[in-house]
């Protein structure tokens, strides 16, 4: 079946569907990332938007089991792939990635010039676009609804033992959180993203904001129970779309950027220090004003972007990438021993 991806600008590519026989809208993204094609699939941050591939082959080690997935399902609202591998290989494979995305109604398109969208995109920016494989649909702006409402738990719930709890507020947590927190003997309540601890009084040591899609200046329930734990003294780590809502529950300002960061191979500073690490992304807003009493904690050595604040003073941090990897590089899991010692003071 063919299909074609529609950009609000006018520029149309032609493929080959390989996913559900529907068309869809959202915004059009690229990841450069070379594997973890099921993490990024199943990423709650990708909720509303079309993903590129950008390495030309996909599907080559097929789809494990749901353990292994960073939620309980496909996020993406479309695939684009340059050549889809339909007999994958791989010992922990349990079905192809085209029957998997049938089964979850996804579409899918096999676009052999993904470099030229890419390049597109990087130009212009990402962008509106809708593929269009059955039937038509108008252009919608996903990043106009709150995602991080969609994306959430909608109750909250106790996870692990141990002696300290952190509260997560879920935005869209990716499961590699929890189970690094998990694997740190803390207890973890994963609570919904408008979920005010202190009214429900629970006691807890710490809270974590995770990440999660769209515009966080949507999140205003989240950046007021923020701003509350921040008057408490709670230790607080945020992490991606959580580094964006401590910005903003501080004082400081966010704005979208022009195509983002998706993928393992963004490069960070550690301000003060020569260390270089290399990080997994997947974000299309930025900290545009560092909050008052907060110092930038890292950098991105390609574009110069704020990449983490940390306070002064009080235990409050946040990192723009993701330390728990999932896919991608384990270089930065030590800044979840740095949160949790604080826990411990």
């Amino acid at each position: 079946m063919q299909g074609k991806l529609i950009l609000k600008d006018g520029k149309v590519w032609e493929g080959e569907s390989f996913g559900a026989g529907k068309s869809i809208l959202g915004e059009v993204v690229f990841t450069t990332g070379m594997v973890g094609y099921v993490e990024s699939l199943t990423d709650p941050s990708y909720r509303g938007q079309i993903l590129v591939m950008t390495y030309p082959l996909v599907g080559n080690y097929g789809i494990p089991d749901k353990a292994a997935w960073e939620s309980g399902k496909i996020q993406v609202s479309g695939l684009i792939v340059c050549n889809y591998n339909d007999t994958p290989s791989h010992f922990l494979s349990k079905r192809t990635l085209a029957k998997w995305l049938r089964a979850e109604n996804i579409p899918a398109l096999e676009i052999k010039d993904t470099r030229g969208l890419t390049l597109h995109l990087r130009s212009d920016g990402c962008i509106l676009g809708k593929m269009i494989i059955k039937g038509d649909t108008d252009f919608e702006d996903p990043n106009l609804r709150n995602l991080a409402a969609e994306v959430s738990i909608k109750h909250p719930k106790t996870i692990g033992r141990g002696k300290k709890t952190v509260v997560v507020l879920d935005c869209g947590v990716k499961q590699n959180i929890i189970r690094e927190l998990i694997k740190r003997n803390v207890k973890v309540i994963q609570a919904p993203w408008d979920f005010n601890p202190f009214k429900a009084k629970i006691k807890f040591d710490g809270m974590l904001i995770s990440n999660g899609p769209g515009d966080p200046k949507m999140c205003k329930e989240t950046i007021a129970t923020v701003k509350l734990a921040m008057q408490k003294q709670k230790p607080i780590l945020g992490i991606c779309l959580g580094n964006q809502i401590l910005a903003l529950a501080a004082g400081g300002d966010t704005a979208k950027m022009k195509f983002g960061h998706r993928g393992q191979n963004q490069p960070v500073s550690l301000i003060g220090t020569k260390r270089c690490y290399l990080t997994t992304q997947n974000h299309g807003f930025e900290v545009s004003k560092v909050p008052k009493d907060f110092k930038p904690w890292f950098v991105n050595l390609n574009d110069g972007t704020n990449e983490g604040i940390i306070h002064q003073s009080k235990k409050f941090m946040s990192v723009q990438f993701h330390p728990e990897s999932c896919p991608g590089p384990v270089d930065t899991g030590w800044v979840f021993d740095e949160f949790i010692g604080k826990l411990k003071v």
